[in-house]
């Protein structure tokens, strides 16, 4: 194929997997990005090179991956995957040699089609050194039979959500609509008048010197600019009202989505992308309501004054359209340069909202750590990357608007002068000319309020890909998992062969072949040295992520058959990073949909040893907190948590770490209270500090994701193992 296809990524982590889609569409197959994701996975960091290669090899495409040079790129056949800039893929379809030095075509998934230099080119991609040569990353794909024998019956690509869907927005509105609509044809209509009585005042009142008619026109005229002036007001009122309505509307949908996707999901996603998100849906919401509107009412005014201009003179109106089709199509052969620009603006502007919420938020830590200089260049630095790409823009925009006008003028030069010609020749009168020039004015307009539709249109098909992308993804509680209730009375927690990792091309486990029990109605602890997985049983357990393998169960009952809102409404959860919402004690505490029951609160910070902080506040269960309410120590935000985890009266409580901040007085007040609490309820805790976990009914140590001691506290210290060399140190082996 003579041209590569370009593919733009809709946010930063999606590089990897836009470049194989290039790839893929080059030869033949088109893929969207959410197939590919479902075997390309991408984590916080991106997509790795290994799972680009294990996600062509499922694709039917021969992947090698090593360093090459310069010399070796120009011999093997393209396009190739490049490891750019060492944060960043991009593919090479092209190379053109030279003498003084070849040209290497690119297109990078963030800012499309670039044609680099060879210095430019290895200063991007060459990263290492070995015997004297310098080299970078690359991975050569080819197509073997089974890329092109596979079966995509049903796969091929989702046709992106139509502008249909939008419209059911509309619907709902359709009688404001149609007042709108009927406002725009009545201010039209007296639009249409005005350029009549100009001609009238010229070729009657004028010639014949009748000054009443004069005034009576001009009377007129005062009326029609007052009924188009209110005409306008009352349409701006009810089109307010309509785009209110609508982006709450589509906000809310969004957020509902948000609200179904699996807790995965927000791994993989930066803040700012979702923000940019947010944004996208002002374009749509505008695009409905406004642009949509006020094209309608350009297209309706074109076409009578084009009619009206036709009739006064053929020869300017040919003129008119000629001027008009020629800026057309300058505006056309921006769109293309416009959209990968857009893109580009993007990622830049999500990285910068991500950046400058971090550097807000952690002010103090700056400052406490003597770090200022360089986190404020590191925004700087970001700053500048968003100016740049803004300049790219303006740019754009200046060299369109330039064109434009130059070919709007010469088109009103040429209309004028035959106008002019027309009335010297006695063909059209002074009042016709002035009607003319007024028609022209009228129409300008239009055409302009056209081309920008153009634009709209193409902003507003970008954003709905990017908005799109959310919808498109499946729900949390898909695949049938819609059982609410157990299919036994048992209520044990079983692994069997539980196999997981958070990136599944890495190479080591998270949880290695785990086989457990926790009995229903027991205390289990796991313990462990950091990173071991004990954090990561826990998130299994609450369905954030699925197991790459084996079956995790709750009774007899698999996990993935269960609806997850509700066995997580049966769950009480502390979890390391808990939230503190910006709202009231109580509210933070009684966190769910219901009144808050007075007793139940009461019992809550009582148990969790948080009543007498609570009743020494000016406004006690009423007092603000969270990031816009009073501080709170890490002690207390995570008494606050368990109160919060007592409130819900759950049957399965989950504790991660939830007392390593607390002092040994609370801690151990806390664990008294809660002894009688789990009375009959099923207990898991995660924990470092082991006066929390002596008591446990079993305990179960971790290493490297595999369990290698199982027991109670007596047992394990008599074995002399693991559990043993953990607790060694404190001062309960004694006891």
């Amino acid at each position: 194929m003579s041209k590569f296809p370009l593919s733009i990524q809709h946010d930063s982590m999606q590089c990897g997997i836009t470049c194989l889609q290039m790839v893929c569409k080059y030869y033949g197959r088109e893929y969207t990005f959410t197939q590919l994701s479902e075997l390309c996975f991408a984590t916080n960091e991106g997509v790795s090179l290994l799972g680009i290669s294990q996600a062509a090899l499922k694709l039917g495409l021969q992947a090698l991956c090593g360093r090459a040079t310069t010399e070796q790129l120009q011999k093997v056949q393209l396009p190739c995957i490049l490891h750019w800039k060492q944060n960043h893929f991009v593919v090479l379809y092209k190379v053109k040699s030279r003498k003084k030095g070849s040209l290497y075509y690119i297109a990078d998934p963030g800012k499309g089609k670039i044609v680099y230099a060879e210095k430019e080119f290895k200063d991007n991609w060459l990263s290492t050194q070995s015997k004297g040569e310098e080299k970078g990353v690359a991975m050569f794909l080819n197509p073997t039979p089974a890329f092109k024998e596979r079966d995509i019956t049903g796969e091929q690509q989702e046709r992106k959500r139509s502008f249909s869907f939008l419209f059911g927005y509309i619907r709902q509105y359709k009688r404001y609509f149609g007042q709108i609509i009927l406002g725009l044809l009545v201010g039209c209509l007296l639009q249409l008048i005005l350029p009549f009585l100009t001609q009238a005042i010229v070729d009657v009142g004028i010639t014949h010197q009748n000054l009443k008619f004069i005034w009576l026109i001009l009377l007129g005229q005062l009326v029609l600019t007052i009924s188009r002036t209110t005409v306008d007001f009352i349409r701006r009122w009810i089109l307010l009202h309509i785009s209110m309505r609508i982006n709450i509307s589509l906000v809310s949908d969004f957020f509902i989505k948000l609200l179904k996707l699996p807790m995965s999901f927000f791994d993989t996603k930066l803040m700012g992308d979702l923000l940019q998100r947010m944004g996208d849906h002002k374009r749509v919401e505008q695009f409905l309501t406004t642009q949509t509107l006020s094209v309608m009412f350009s297209l309706l005014s074109f076409v009578i004054f084009g009619i009206v201009l036709l009739c006064y003179n053929t020869v300017i109106f040919a003129v008119f359209l000629l001027g008009s089709i020629l800026y057309g199509v300058w505006i056309a052969t921006f769109l293309r340069r416009r959209k990968v620009l857009d893109y580009e603006l993007f990622e830049k502007q999500a990285i910068n909202n991500n950046k400058t919420y971090q550097f807000i938020t952690s002010m103090q830590e700056i400052k406490l750590q003597d770090c200022e200089q360089r986190r404020r260049w590191e925004w700087e630095d970001v700053q500048a990357d968003l100016f740049g790409a803004q300049m790219k823009s303006l740019k754009l925009q200046q060299t369109q608007e330039a064109g434009s006008i130059f070919i709007n003028e010469v088109k009103n030069i040429v209309i004028t002068v035959v106008a002019a010609t027309a009335v010297i020749h006695g063909s059209m009168t002074l009042g016709m000319m002035l009607a003319v020039q007024y028609i022209i004015g009228q129409l300008n307009s239009p055409v302009e309020q056209l081309m920008k539709f153009l634009y709209s249109l193409q902003d507003v098909k970008i954003s709905l890909e990017r908005i799109n992308e959310i919808h498109k993804m499946k729900n949390e509680e898909s695949n049938g998992k819609q059982l609410t209730a157990l299919a036994d009375k048992s209520g044990d927690l079983k692994f069997e062969n539980v196999d997981f990792k958070y990136d599944p091309h890495n190479l080591q486990k998270t949880i290695d072949n785990i086989n457990l029990t926790i009995p229903q109605g027991k205390t289990t602890a796991i313990v462990g040295a950091s990173g071991s997985g004990k954090t990561t049983l826990i998130k299994l357990l609450l369905g954030y992520y699925p197991a790459l393998s084996g079956d995790l169960k709750i009774g007899d009952t698999n996990i993935n058959d269960i609806n997850l809102k509700w066995w997580r409404r049966q769950c009480g959860v502390v979890m390391q990073e808990g939230i503190i919402f910006s709202e009231s004690i109580a509210r933070n505490i009684a966190v769910d949909d219901e009144e808050i029951d007075g007793n139940r609160l009461l019992r809550a910070v009582e148990l969790a040893n948080i009543k007498s902080y609570i009743m020494g506040l000016p406004l006690r269960y009423s007092t603000l907190i969270g990031q816009d309410g009073i501080g709170l120590s890490q002690g207390q935000k995570q008494r606050i948590l368990i109160a919060r985890a007592i409130y819900k009266s759950p049957e399965y409580i989950f504790l991660d770490e939830a007392t390593n901040a607390l002092d040994a007085e609370n801690e151990r007040v806390i664990v008294e209270n809660l002894y009688d609490f789990y009375q009959g309820r099923t207990v898991i805790v995660v924990a470092h500090r082991l006066s929390t976990v002596k008591h446990a009914d079993q305990i179960i140590v971790l290493d490297k994701g595999r369990i290698i001691e199982t027991g109670n506290h007596s047992s394990l210290i008599e074995k002399r193992g693991a559990y043993y060399n953990l607790v060694k140190n404190q001062l309960e082996l004694g006891n």
